[in-house]
């Protein structure tokens, strides 16, 4: 019998008690032995709990205990999570987490640490929620050179932008029903400026390259700003307006990467994932363009990713899983990527031809531009008193 401690008892850390207990005699069978949570942290009393006889609020009891092989780290953020996954990982303790602002910030430390004392620190829900996509990427497409990761990695901005288009509502109105139906925080920041989509695929970046990028070092644009004009004009042209976190391998081993609103084709699977469905697309050398699709949170679905890391971790005892990342990342400024771009404003479409060079018109006084650069983009749309101005995929 593995037996395994919960840290944080919320959503996540209630989910993978619950896949633990109904799929029980499924994992058992799978993995050989019967998986057992033998604790559960929290600050808070949960008396009437089917597990009330394993709550605990002294970390040290996990991390002193020799029967506990992994730990499930659910609390969340990088202060009191950093510390009790660190103390777990010195312990000799496997550690799973789907904190990707531990794992985006923290990683390549832990991971260090893991290599260290030869345990695992494993992390698929981090990125995807329930979607499998990490141990893809290092394992399944390990023949491949990446080239391009992007993908809609938000489910709650995802659901926002879906209303937008099929509901016809304003921004603020899709948050506020995100947030009623507790898609969205309180303080939805995180969401709706791009953070979270930040940090996830930094995380894809240093697994596909083996290079450090934190999110501090990347570009972060999120979705509050998006007008109602410019996601109808987007629709009946054929595009759809998504918030993108993409990675990019370039010449000479360089990198970028930046989380930013799009335009991106109908005819681009990514553009129909819609509500709260999150989907990733992966490009590979010699595979092509691989797609992950599925949810990207709930408490079951991001369960089901942290309960086959456990399993992983269980199965991989003797041999560590050889994950980690270095320092070193040669990044290039989302700014210098040139690509193309939406301009919206008072102006004509010769007058767009003008100043752009190329432009495809999508509707009167609405534009895509040839290739150019974020600054050349910006002086152009200054030129032409453009109110709104967008990436196109």
């Amino acid at each position: 019998m593995a037996k395994i401690a919960i840290m944080g008892f919320g959503t996540v850390g209630a989910g993978v008690a619950e896949v633990a207990r109904m799929n029980r005699d499924v994992i058992a069978s799978r993995l050989g032995e019967e998986v057992y949570v033998k604790y559960i942290l929290d600050v808070r009393d949960f008396a009437d709990s089917p597990y009330a006889d394993r709550m605990i609020k002294d970390f040290s009891i996990i991390e002193n205990d020799p029967e506990v092989e992994v730990v499930v780290e659910s609390i969340g953020g990088a202060k009191v999570a950093l510390d009790f996954t660190r103390r777990a990982l010195l312990a000799g303790k496997h550690v799973v987490t789907s904190n990707k602002e531990l794992v985006a910030t923290h990683g390549r430390e832990l991971l260090e640490i893991a290599r260290e004392k030869n345990v695992n620190y494993l992390f698929e829900a981090s990125v995807g929620g329930g979607i499998p996509v990490l141990r893809p990427l290092f394992q399944c497409l390990a023949g491949n050179e990446i080239e391009e990761i992007y993908g809609i990695l938000n489910g709650t901005t995802n659901y926002i932008l879906t209303r937008m288009v099929k509901g016809g509502i304003s921004f603020a109105d899709a948050l506020k029903e995100a947030q009623a139906k507790g898609y969205a925080e309180k303080d939805p920041t995180a969401d709706v400026e791009g953070i979270d989509a930040g940090r996830k695929i930094c995380i894809l970046s240093d697994l596909a390259w083996g290079k450090e990028v934190s999110p501090a070092e990347i570009s972060m644009e999120g979705i509050s700003s998006i007008h109602l004009k410019d996601v109808d004009i987007a629709a009946a042209a054929g595009y759809r307006i998504k918030l993108l976190g993409r990675a990019l391998r370039l010449e000479g081993g360089r990198q970028a990467a930046y989380v930013a609103p799009h335009l991106v084709s109908e005819s681009c699977p990514i553009a129909t994932v819609d509500d709260v469905f999150n989907g990733i697309m992966i490009r590979g050398n010699a595979v092509g363009d691989v797609m992950f699709y599925g949810r990207g949170a709930g408490d079951l679905p991001t369960a089901s990713a942290v309960m086959g890391d456990v399993i992983d971790a269980i199965q991989h005892r003797a041999k560590r899983r050889d994950l980690g990342w270095s320092q070193g990342a040669d990044l290039v400024a989302a700014a210098d990527l040139p690509m193309r771009w939406y301009l919206r404003g008072d102006f004509s479409l010769d007058d767009a031809r003008t100043v752009c060079g190329q432009a495809e018109e999508l509707a009167q006084g609405a534009v895509i531009t040839g290739t150019m650069t974020e600054v050349e983009a910006k002086a152009a749309a200054e030129k032409l008193g453009a109110v709104s101005m967008l990436r196109v995929l």
